[in-house]
């Protein structure tokens, strides 16, 4: 397994680890963050969906501002409460549920009027628990619902006498820290007791049976409702206030208001006065009376319809919080391209739509466990990756320029595009040249290592130099000579123009590097140039372990001997006719010197003569 590899393994298991811990954390109840981030995003999915009908089984009545005018006070005195829980017993409601704390005593006449209403008719009164900052919302560590019960403090309870009437249910709902009301704890523990929420109660005494706890919710008269760990009701909301149907209490006190209206529904009472101060914000109304948001719990446990986040969502919840980094990693180490960026992007879509999807059909899949347990790993990977790519980058190009240093630029930018340049030889027309140092190799005899080497650097940078400024590569450097081809890598009908130009230019820049050295080396050496134009095959030679790409043929041969030719007639230049004649009107760059030829010249180890032309720079010009 490659180092690529293992390092992606690697950084796939510790973004598998820590999507499990941040999952394990959420179960638990620790990752209070998460839930300030899921907030909004929660609420954004309220909006998506859109307000929706509230199913008929509850009905508000609302103690507003018009009620309140016309009993001339609030709170409305407990005669008037009496009068009021009275006309809507004679409507025959499943059961009647006040949404108010009736802890002082009053009147004595209106508190027995009261209890006696509250006699006639199946009702439920509020209490209310009081809890430590953040305890209502206790994390719950064991898995055990019962043990993650949130624990009252102390509690507030009406009067013993309407108590003793009438069932008892909290009020207390849970909010965010915006302040919006998230869900309901169904049950609630004190002083060894568990305690029912006003919700549950209502709903238990308007069904005439218990509720039933298991371990992802309760059942209420074969009515299934899901709830979160400790028991906790999550709320879904229908809309904005008055969603549910609101009556007056006016309307009820004045005989308004039809049997039907109310008959077989459970009545929830509740204060809606404009300053009551019983408001919460929600996703569609900044100011809902507590007691629709009541009334919003009470019809969840009638109709079964509220969210659903349960266990089995919350495991849905880690399963992708532990598989989305995991994959993000996967997907960076295999395609780190946009497409892999795109990918990610793409998937961070999808799961978002699939919350917004299953949202709608009362499903709570959390937006921001998976997402949080899945981006910060894929950024540190990305950065990494980045970090090592620059650096492998940057070590490849070094690479490239060391090893661009060993093989013309040419050359290498066509093995970078073509890395089967002559794998298979090529036969093809071409120009060389040969220059040589005469009278180096005695000189080497009495030059220290150090000073041979500096000559031998000026020498082949001059040759370099000239090479590449007329189109040509150095194919091989051997000593104190230079083989130079024009042709490659690709031949072109201006290689013997080329070719001869550099050879013009070779002669005239070499006097003067010869006149810039020290005159006991200056006054041993000279220089020797061959040059000759035909047919070769380019191609790679070498063994398994190193090959570089050379010429061979007929016309490289002829190209080294007329060095000696040149020599032997005390030339500059010795080129062939066929030079000359392939480079057409660009041989008149010899102008610059003197051309004699063509002379038939035999060339050592070859049979027959050739004609050759002999160049040589004009010295009187020169002076």
């Amino acid at each position: 397994m490659g180092r690529h590899h293992v390092f992606t393994l690697i950084a796939a298991v510790l973004a598998g680890l820590w999507g499990a811990g941040l999952a394990l954390s959420h179960w638990q109840g620790h990752a209070s963050f998460l839930d300030r981030v899921e907030a909004p995003l929660t609420d954004l999915r309220f909006l998506i969906q859109g307000p929706r009908p509230a199913p008929d089984a509850v009905t508000i009545i609302a103690i507003d501002d018009q009620t309140v005018h016309d009993a001339g006070s609030y709170p409305l005195s407990r005669s008037t409460m009496a009068r009021l829980v009275s006309a809507l017993g004679s409507m025959k409601p499943k059961a009647i549920a006040l949404d108010i704390l009736f802890i002082d005593q009053g009147p004595a006449e209106g508190d027995l009027a009261l209890t006696g209403a509250l006699r006639e008719t199946p009702s439920v009164l509020a209490a209310a628990g009081l809890f430590r900052r953040g305890a209502q919302d206790a994390p719950n560590s064991t898995g055990d619902n019962l043990e993650g019960l949130p624990a009252a403090q102390s509690l507030l309870l009406p009067l013993e006498t309407l108590a003793s009437v009438a069932a008892l249910g909290f009020v207390n709902i849970a909010t965010d820290a915006s302040g919006v009301p998230r869900h309901i704890p169904l049950l609630l523990r004190s002083t060894g007791q568990i305690l029912p929420s006003f919700p549950l109660r209502t709903v238990s005494v308007a069904v005439k049976q218990d509720p039933v706890l298991h371990q992802d919710g309760i059942d209420i008269g074969g009515i299934p409702t899901s709830t979160e760990r400790g028991y906790a009701l999550p709320l879904r909301f229908y809309g904005p206030g008055g969603t549910i149907r609101t009556i007056s209490a006016g309307h009820i006190l004045n005989g308004n208001v039809p049997d039907d209206a109310v008959r077989d529904k459970i009545v929830v009472i509740g204060a809606t006065v404009t300053g009551g101060g019983d408001t919460f914000p929600t996703p569609f109304d900044p100011v809902m009376p507590g007691v629709e948001v009541l009334a919003t719990a009470i019809t969840h446990l009638m109709e079964s319809d509220g969210l659903v986040r349960d266990r089995h969502v919350r495991l849905i919840d880690a399963a992708m919080a532990v598989i989305l980094p995991v994959l993000f990693v996967i997907l960076l180490s295999w395609h780190r391209s946009i497409w892999g960026f795109a990918l990610i992007a793409g998937i961070v879509t999808l799961w978002i739509g699939v919350t917004i999807v299953a949202f709608t059909r009362g499903i709570w899949l959390s937006a921001t466990l998976p997402l949080a347990a899945a981006l910060p790993p894929a950024i540190l990977f990305g950065a990494a990756w980045l970090w090592l790519d620059r650096n492998r980058a940057e070590f490849l190009s070094v690479q490239s320029r060391t090893l661009q240093s060993f093989q013309p630029p040419s050359l290498t930018e066509r093995l970078t595009k073509d890395p089967t340049f002559l794998v298979k030889p090529v036969r093809q027309q071409a120009a060389l040249i040969f220059i040589d140092l005469s009278g180096f190799t005695g000189l080497t005899e009495i030059l220290p290592l150090d000073q041979t080497r500096e000559v031998l650097r000026s020498f082949h940078t001059l040759v370099d130099q000239e090479t590449v400024r007329n189109h040509g590569i150095v194919a091989s450097f051997m000593g104190d000579g230079a083989m130079i081809v024009f042709g490659l890598p690709d031949p072109s009908p201006q290689d013997a123009g080329h070719a001869l130009a550099a050879c013009v230019a070779l002669c005239m820049h070499m006097e003067s590097w010869l006149a810039a050295l020290p005159l006991p080396i200056a006054s041993r050496i000279g220089f020797k140039i061959g040059a000759h134009y035909g047919r070769i095959i380019a191609s790679r030679l070498g063994g398994d372990s190193h090959q570089h790409i050379t010429t061979t043929g007929d016309t490289v041969n002829v190209a080294s001997r007329l060095m000696e030719v040149a020599a032997s007639h005390h030339a500059d230049l010795a080129l062939s006719d066929a030079l000359y004649q392939a480079a057409g009107p660009a041989r008149s760059v010899l102008a610059s010197g003197v051309l004699d030829g063509p002379f038939p010249t035999a060339i050592r180890g070859r049979a027959g003569l050739l004609p050759v032309w002999f160049w040589r720079r004009d010295t009187s010009r020169m002076t």
